[in-house]
């Protein structure tokens, strides 16, 4: 006896009703992850669409699934204008736009106004500025600002006047520029390009249920909270993040400060109430901030920060993020763990990242 064999999605559509069909659920969900996986078409209307399609679900009597566009065409029905499963989803026609206004931004001379951008990809001012927010978890002003700042620092770096820089990377005044040129840069124009040379580092140890703690300020804020076992390990530690630095260590009214941040580790849910001297590139601050909104106690993974701060395919990025914190606790890192939950690579050990998952936990 000979049988004939049929495809899995044309026995799987024969056997089972529309409804029943574990595809309709992803349709009910408007999954958009579904999408270029799964089509289907509507009699009533005449149309096919994608998984992920805005209009109103359609009576799944009326619906065919299809696991192929070409399959969905041979209907004869008409593509729907609303979710267009002819061309690309909407989240990736979006960030086509974000990526259009990055080089745009990139390439300009001064910083372009959101109007301006909003022409450029041809969408409307407060839909853009909330589409590139969503996507890269920076506001257009803020993109353009790190855009600037990368520019002025690659200028300083290769050996150009301050002046040069300053106007190559976009600034049509030096006053505008210095007023905001040591946010920028974390330092004097000058001093940077001397490679942060003479920067005065102030510092301290105490002592903590973690081990030795060093606590670093810059004239800006606290830059530094490293932990470790030797104290004279932590310092030359401090001395590589900081290799042109001039370093000082501190008298007893410094160490009220260091106690402060020892408190703050011994309980993290109290808060640090301290500035910090945040320095890095636009996708770290990215990262870390995302990092110091995750509530003590809690634990997400290195590809849930990914897709918080609009960068899904970024995980490794993410984890190198967290590998360059310089502030421990401060910047909880030890709040990211892998995808199954297990503790990776921590700067400061892995038992010191247990720890203070379990404190945090039991608190």
């Amino acid at each position: 006896m000979t049988i004939n064999a049929q495809p899995a999605s044309a026995l799987r559509t024969s056997t089972l009703s529309v409804a029943d069909d574990p595809r309709w659920a992803r349709v009910i969900a408007r999954d958009k992850a579904a999408d270029g996986q799964l089509w289907y078409s509507v009699t009533t209307t005449g149309i096919y669409c994608r998984p992920s399609c805005p209009s109103r679900t359609a009576n799944p009597k009326n619906v065919t699934l299809h696991d192929t566009i070409e399959s969905a065409r041979a209907t004869g029905f008409r593509p729907c204008k609303r979710c267009n499963p002819e061309g690309l989803s909407l989240d990736n026609e979006n960030a086509a736009l974000v990526v259009k206004a990055c080089r745009f931004i990139e390439a300009s001379e001064e910083e372009p106004s959101l109007e301006d951008l909003a022409t450029v990809v041809d969408r409307s001012p407060s839909y853009f500025h909330r589409v590139f927010k969503a996507s890269i978890g920076l506001t257009p002003k803020a993109y353009a600002a790190a855009s600037r700042a990368k520019k002025l620092r690659a200028g300083l770096e290769t050996g150009a006047s301050v002046t040069e820089a300053i106007y190559d990377a976009g600034f049509n005044s030096s006053g505008r520029f210095y007023e905001k040129s040591t946010d920028m840069l974390g330092m004097t124009p000058t001093r940077y390009r001397g490679g942060g040379i003479d920067e005065e580092i102030k510092f301290a140890i105490g002592q903590s249920y973690l081990g030795a703690i060093l606590v670093a300020c810059s004239a800006r804020g606290v830059a530094s909270i490293l932990l470790g076992d030797d104290p004279d390990e932590l310092v030359r530690d401090l001395q590589d993040r900081f290799p042109k630095a001039r370093l000082i260590g501190m008298d007893r009214d410094y160490e009220a400060l260091v106690a402060r941040v020892c408190g703050f580790v011994e309980n993290p849910g109290i808060g640090l109430d301290l500035p910090l001297d945040v320095r890095g590139t636009a996708f770290q601050r990215r990262v870390w901030q995302a990092l110091q909104e995750i509530p003590a106690g809690e634990r997400v993974s290195y590809s849930q920060i990914a897709r918080r701060i609009g960068s899904p395919s970024a995980t490794r990025a993410v984890a190198g993020a967290c590998a360059a914190n310089n502030l421990a606790v401060a910047i909880p890192c030890h709040r990211v763990v892998r995808n199954d939950g297990a503790l990776s690579g921590y700067a400061w050990g892995v038992e010191r990242k247990r720890a203070l998952i379990e404190k945090e936990a039991a608190a």
